[in-house]
């Protein structure tokens, strides 16, 4: 699924902005570039990672790329200082030589990636960096209650299409695929715990990514039911704890690789 054409909702996504932005900081941490000239944001979002590259790097070039003008416009406002750039990831070519390709929680929503990666580590210069996290939760109840709600009402064949369950291959797919090209290849996966307040936090989380382009399909009536439908399935995965938050167990794949 391409996020071009998925309405975006910068607020609903900002919900947990704190708990989305962890692994981006993560990911930074393990970039290994000392003083990187230009640097691209793929898939930047609202910009609030573009920002930790800016903090980190102040001398740098950062701009950020993304496909939505909503995320793009709510980024601007909030980082008016950063350049920010409207494209496809599919086909974006740089067109100059940089340095250090980042990609927070983005380039799963792109298919195709035995082709997008080894691409876009080839138009890195040899030391550049290709730094990538991408969620790999799809197996938790949190996404695979999206498939039963999927498959449990009259919008099945309208939706089905468009959902893809899994869209992010097992960490040893991307070692296969980038190794041969990389100098060195850095891989690992971390499970957060992510420890949610309100009514049916995990409902809420899903709203902001994978069940935007859903509910996009549905007419207000549906989008109800479908919502009552899976905030019924996740609330017996996902129950308020004695404190009345809600742990949320999070699988994301990360990877370096130095060209």
């Amino acid at each position: 699924m391409n996020p071009q054409k998925v309405s975006w909702n910068p607020d609903q996504y900002l919900k947990f902005g704190d708990q989305r932005l962890r692994p981006a900081q993560d990911l930074l941490a393990r970039v290994g570039l000392e003083s990187p000239g230009i640097i691209y944001d793929l898939g930047c979002g609202t910009g609030n990672t573009t920002q930790l590259l800016a903090d980190r790097w102040p001398q740098s070039q950062v701009t950020g790329i993304d496909s939505s003008s909503e995320m793009l416009e709510k980024a601007r406002n909030s980082c008016p200082n950063l350049d920010f750039k409207e494209a496809d990831l599919e086909v974006w070519n740089p067109g100059i030589e940089a340095d250090l390709f980042y990609s927070n929680a983005a380039l799963h929503w792109l298919g195709n990636h035995e082709i997008l990666f080894p691409r876009l580590l080839k138009k890195l210069p040899r030391g550049g960096r290709l730094a990538v996290q991408m969620p790999r939760n799809f197996e938790s109840p949190s996404h695979t209650s999206i498939t039963e709600s999927v498959d449990s009402g009259p919008w099945a064949e309208r939706l089905r299409p468009v959902f893809r369950s899994s869209p992010v291959s097992e960490p040893g797919f991307y070692y296969d695929l980038l190794s041969p090209h990389a100098e060195h290849l850095d891989l690992w996966e971390t499970v957060y715990q992510h420890m949610l307040e309100g009514d049916n936090p995990v409902v809420e989380w899903t709203r902001g990514t994978a069940l935007r382009p859903l509910l996009k399909l549905l007419n207000k009536e549906e989008e109800k039911e479908f919502i009552e439908d899976y905030s019924r399935r996740i609330l017996e995965h996902f129950p308020p704890g004695k404190n009345g938050k809600t742990l949320f167990p999070f699988r994301r794949l990360f990877l370096v690789a130095k060209r």
